[in-house]
């Protein structure tokens, strides 16, 4: 039964500014199939990211920042004007999203500042800004220029994939950090243990717990540049010792991620199985049941392989079910025993 829309609702929904708000929210959003103009703007979007990261990439070519410093910065210019406005319109109108309506309006837009895609769009242009305005005084804040490659992030909005990995991290966050701590204190411990073997033989290297860090962490991380190594009997053994556990602490985190990951595309995959059933619950999928089910999988990223298996696997329960329910055999009419 549909419920009757709440004073506060109509409210916000009849005023000309919340109709142009819930516009300007619906073009921005991630475009549906049969929104010509979201989609556009996704595109267009899209397109920007990609050239600003490139245009950044070139600028660090001494010899092209030469040649086109003056292109460059005024392109850079024109991308930031437009992430600027993007930035304040998603601001604006981030109280659209529904389940928002009736939410205090500067409390749903601060909690939209401090979300993740806000965030990566405002590390996105606050570094011109700070360079423009030369708000760091006569400091060398050119460092900033590498930030701005965080806008690379700003695809993840229209990445399923990559919005899947940003949840597995948020759903195991506990975990990792605490893998991470596990890793960091064995990183001491060795660096301490390789610092009382080798601190008399190699004292440049390792004359120091700070210094034999360096050594660990290399190790720990099965990088291994081999720019110092223990020479001494104790240190090599030792060694040999760390760089066994460090192969299981590097993994632990990464088995993380990839369990999550793969409970991340069950889950998505259970989600499409059960709107899959409920389209073929009549037994037929019609054009807009099939709209609906590809316009899911898109958002849930999954494959069109996949997608097509859950769909066949729905298609052969719906024919059992008519089966059973017409009490016979679709190829000799004979009646089907009953179960007992």
């Amino acid at each position: 039964m549909l419920e009757r829309p709440t004073v506060n609702e109509v409210t916000h929904r009849s005023t000309p500014e919340s109709t142009l708000r819930h516009t300007v929210f619906r073009v921005l959003e991630t475009a549906e199939d049969d929104d010509t103009a979201s989609r556009v703007a996704d595109i267009s979007l899209i397109i920007l990211i990609a050239a600003s990261v490139i245009a950044v990439i070139l600028e660090s070519v001494p010899s092209i920042e030469n040649r086109y410093a003056d292109e460059l910065y005024w392109f850079e210019v024109f991308t930031i004007s437009v992430f600027t406005v993007e930035y304040m319109l998603r601001l604006w109108s981030s109280v659209e999203r529904e389940d928002r309506l009736e939410a205090n309006v500067f409390m749903t837009r601060l909690r939209y500042v401090f979300s993740f895609h806000a965030i990566i769009d405002l590390l996105a242009i606050l570094p011109f800004y700070l360079l423009t305005f030369g708000m760091f005084g006569n400091i060398d804040m050119r460092f900033l220029r590498a930030v701005r490659l965080l806008r690379v992030l700003k695809l993840t909005r229209y990445s399923a994939a990559l919005n899947m990995l940003i949840t597995t991290i948020n759903e195991n966050a506990r975990a990792l950090l605490a893998s991470f701590m596990i890793l960091i204190t064995v990183m001491l411990l060795a660096a301490s243990g390789m610092y009382y073997f080798e601190r008399q033989a190699q004292p440049e290297a390792f004359g120091s717990i700070p210094a034999a860090m360096w050594w660990a962490f290399v190790t720990l991380t099965t990088v291994g540049y081999g720019d110092v190594t223990p020479i001494t009997v104790g240190g090599r053994v030792f060694g040999a010792m760390i760089t066994v556990v460090g192969i299981g602490m590097v993994a632990l985190p990464t088995s993380i991620l990839a369990s999550g990951y793969s409970q991340q595309l069950a889950m998505n995959a259970r989600k499409y199985k059960n709107r899959a059933d409920e389209a073929w619950d009549d037994g037929v999928l019609s054009d807009e049941e099939i709209k609906d089910l590809e316009e899911l999988r898109v958002d849930l990223g999954l494959g069109r392989h996949t997608a097509s298996q859950i769909l066949d696997q729905g298609m052969v329960t719906a024919a059992i079910s008519d089966i059973r329910n017409a009490g016979c055999c679709p190829h000799c009419g004979k009646n089907l025993p009953e179960a007992s």
